[in-house]
């Protein structure tokens, strides 16, 4: 008995583990196994594997039984994800249904899931944007959050690096603030996208509007066709997985190239417990899982682990990873891990007419979704009255004037109709939100899951800075918009919680000094060497970037420097 025990220990013992199978976490499994690590990666939820489990990525509108809604009854049985805009009749199986893991809201939070194999990485939105300099300077330059260990110059390299490999689609457009990349073609903006472009570029300083940077394959290179990813086909049904792999998620890409390595080992149904820390080794050992199906209790080993469960549930690991040395969570000597928590504003929209390029309209479908506006606030100084700054999207779009009036023929003949209306032009907000110790995450001490693992308790909360950059944002590009001969402008917000932009980051933020941060400049725990966390609960600020791009550079330069410290000795 005493052998087969051993055996059993040897069995579930790994060169690496990774918790978390998407977005990062793909990155950090892929990583590993291309330099022969034995990497275990767990995930929390089913498995989804490329193509085979895409039950509705070909059906046509007829064929769904709902005609792509949900039933009322599902509706009112999930108030908070069924307001994400992709949680419909053709994507509902790859979210988190409220039931299936709650959560505590001392303050309202959307908290959006993707408990699969690929995790949201099957969801995105897929834009991509790198950051600048003035993003990684921002708290130095107004003393929010801490200092970011780190500058432009650390993590360009490996932006290069995951771009090639992933695929992104944009332009070189010369803009400081948004440094370009390795790119494929971009999807080129419609008629009115240019002019649009073309007037915002002679009448304003230091204001673009540039076709949005995404990523999709707009013409493959060998890479991704050795990844089996061929052309995108323009489809803008994404959200229901894509045969093609025509955009970069986990599924598609990064987890099938690991396991083709015969390195890896998939476990999904295995929530992540805790991770295991030694006291007399002064490391971690290891994670405790708990079998979804059936409630057992495994513990896996290995030399080095990544947390990559998505930023909240990182949160919630690391909290619930108490031993003597840490009694408040692994790595907490500051005292700082699941505060700063911070988000994206997206709660402010504004739309308009145009009345002139009567003579075209579009042809096909534009999977980057039109235009990208970068920040252009408080970049080279302060000049508001609030902090940081915004960026937003700009699309425009036509179509038939069409009547939903009548019954029989009547209404037939009035859908008929092809005579096309004006264009119409939109925008969205993307604002940065300042980190704050007030907006924090925490566990209940009473009230636990069906896995035992404590409910999280979310504390976030918009804030007077976000309401003056949400005023702002609208008042300039309304102005915007008149000088550009729009006509019927309306603005509005929304009351949508923090949350609903998926872009939740912070709680085991970076930083120079361990007194005020989790991580150093690796994505490293300050006080754990061998335990890292590469996803969004590492950022110490967001920016207004949409993130993914940011952390999948992370996790690759963080596993370069895991494996060089592994030789070393030194983990």
């Amino acid at each position: 008995m005493a052998n087969l025990n051993i055996d059993s220990v040897k069995d579930r013992t790994f060169d690496a583990i990774v918790i978390g199978s998407g977005m990062s976490g793909g990155w950090a499994a892929k990583e590993f196994t291309d330099k022969g690590l034995k990497t275990l990666i767990l995930e929390r939820g089913r498995d989804v594997k490329h193509i085979k489990d895409y039950p509705t990525t070909n059906m046509y509108p007829w064929e769904f039984e709902h005609r792509g809604q949900l039933p009322m009854s599902v509706q009112e049985a999930n108030p908070i994800v069924n307001r994400c805009y992709a949680f419909g009749e053709s994507a509902a199986h790859f979210f988190v249904k409220d039931a299936e893991h709650p959560y505590i809201q001392d303050k309202p939070f959307d908290w959006i899931r993707g408990y699969q194999v690929g995790g949201k990485s099957l969801l995105w939105a897929r834009q991509t944007q790198r950051w600048s300099d003035f993003d990684f300077e921002g708290p130095a330059r107004d003393g929010f959050a801490v200092d970011w260990p780190i500058r432009y110059k650390d993590i360009a390299p490996w932006y290069s690096y995951v771009e090639k490999f992933a695929g992104i689609s944009g332009n070189r457009d010369g803009i400081a603030e948004l440094p370009d990349g390795e790119f494929l073609p971009a999807f080129p903006l419609n008629t009115v996208e240019e002019y649009f472009s073309n007037h915002v570029k002679s009448t304003y300083k230091n204001r673009y509007v540039i076709s949005a940077r995404c990523a999709h394959l707009s013409t493959p290179n060998q890479i991704h066709l050795d990844q089996g990813r061929v052309q995108c086909q323009r489809r803008t049904i994404c959200e229901r997985g894509c045969p093609f792999g025509g955009y970069f998620s986990a599924n598609a890409s990064t987890i099938p190239w690991a396991l083709k390595s015969g390195h890896a080992t998939l476990r999904p149904f295995s929530v992540v417990e805790s991770i295991i820390y030694d006291d007399k080794l002064g490391k971690a050992t290891g994670v405790r899982v708990i079998d979804t199906n059936t409630k057992e209790a495994i513990e896996y080993h290995a030399k080095v682990i990544f947390v990559n469960a998505a930023a909240l549930n990182t949160n919630l690991i690391l909290l619930n990873s108490k031993s003597h040395r840490f009694p408040n969570g692994l790595g907490n000597d500051s005292g700082v891990l699941g505060k700063y928590v911070a988000f994206h504003n997206y709660s402010a929209h504004i739309g308009a007419q145009y009345d002139g390029a009567k003579e075209w309209t579009t042809d096909g479908r534009n999977p980057a979704g039109g235009g990208y506006i970068p920040r252009f606030r408080n970049v080279y100084r302060q000049e508001t009255d609030f902090l940081r700054g915004y960026a937003a999207g700009f699309s425009a779009y036509r179509y038939p004037e069409r009547s939903w009036d009548g019954v029989g023929s009547s209404l037939k003949n009035n859908l008929a109709n092809k005579e096309l209306g004006p264009w119409h032009v939109g925008s969205h907000m993307m604002g940065e939100t300042i980190p704050k110790e007030t907006n924090f995450v925490s566990l209940d001490d009473k009230q636990k899951d069906a896995w035992g693992v404590p409910l999280l308790k979310m504390n976030v909360d918009y804030d007077d800075n976000d309401e003056k950059m949400k005023k702002d944002y609208i008042e300039q590009l309304t102005e915007m918009f008149t000088s550009a001969g729009f006509t019927n402008i309306q603005a509005f917000t929304d009351r949508r919680a923090p949350g609903l932009d998926i872009h939740e980051m912070g709680g085991a933020r970076m930083g120079n000094d361990p007194k005020t941060s989790i991580l150093n400049k690796w994505n490293q725990v300050h006080s754990v060497k061998n335990v890292f966390v590469t996803d969004g609960a590492s950022m110490t600020s967001t920016s207004c970037q949409n993130p993914s791009l940011t952390y999948m550079a992370f996790t690759a330069r963080a596993a370069d420097y895991a494996m060089s410290e592994m030789k070393k000795g030194n983990i």
